[in-house]
């Protein structure tokens, strides 16, 4: 890892978009230097741009396949160089998938834990040696990890989503357990439906606009990274 600088620094992925693109909003608002990653160089490039001028100190762009176990280690490893710091590792790339248990193909079911559970998991053993000593020089490091209400409340046709946020919750937990004496702790954020693309398909029941805001989960994620090393927020439930 290069020499410390000066600014916060945060890598946040899915950040092209919805949630994570609030997020990084709001980060670079207080004027953090970010990481972004997303599968597209386009949309994250144009993503830099709106960053830098909110106030980011630096944006790197790093795109990256959360199925491709090769570019989640090198991602995590790709911000600790770029800054020299970890204070806050955003884990929010994600996807989701309906479908009762008797009908979903178990095809999907593998693709939805390889990206919602198996891909953090090797971005946490990848930002680990950063996060830890970031704590040690600067007091504390954080992991924000955006799971969902279904991980924690049963919904009926995402049985399988719901099951991969379960185990990135109890991810999460035994982390801190493992973690948090060393200053490094994680947060699960888990919301009931978000005013996102992946909330579409349920927006003749529900009214965009009487569900969550993306920036209701960036304004809850910043305030964790405001934490002390001795304040362990395990999982935030947001209905």
């Amino acid at each position: 890892m290069s020499e410390s600088g000066n600014n916060r620094s945060a890598l946040v992925t899915g950040a092209s978009r919805g949630i994570g693109a609030a997020i990084a909003d709001r980060f670079a608002a207080d004027g953090w230097d970010l990481t972004i990653s997303a599968r597209g160089r386009e949309a994250l490039e144009k993503k830099a741009a709106e960053l830098l001028e909110r106030g980011a100190g630096r944006v790197e762009v790093v795109p990256a396949d959360m199925t491709d176990a090769d570019a989640i280690s090198a991602l995590g490893t790709a911000h600790a160089e770029a800054f020299g710091r970890f204070d806050a590792l955003i884990v929010n790339a994600g996807m989701g998938s309906k479908g009762a248990i008797a009908d979903l193909p178990v095809k999907r079911f593998d693709r939805l834990y390889e990206v919602n559970a198996r891909a953090p998991y090797i971005l946490l053993q990848s930002a680990l040696p950063a996060l830890r000593a970031t704590a040690e020089a600067h007091g504390a490091a954080k992991v924000i990890a955006v799971a969902s209400i279904t991980g924690v409340y049963p919904e009926p046709e995402l049985s399988a989503y719901g099951a991969t946020k379960a185990a990135l919750i109890s991810l999460c937990e035994t982390f801190n357990l493992e973690e948090s004496r060393s200053g490094v702790s994680a947060t699960t954020i888990a919301p009931g439906y978000v005013n996102t693309d992946m909330t579409d398909w349920l927006k003749d029941r529900i009214p965009a606009d009487e569900m969550i805001t993306a920036d209701d989960i960036a304004v809850i994620a910043h305030s964790i990274t405001q934490l002390s090393r001795y304040a362990v927020l395990p999982n935030v439930v947001i209905t």
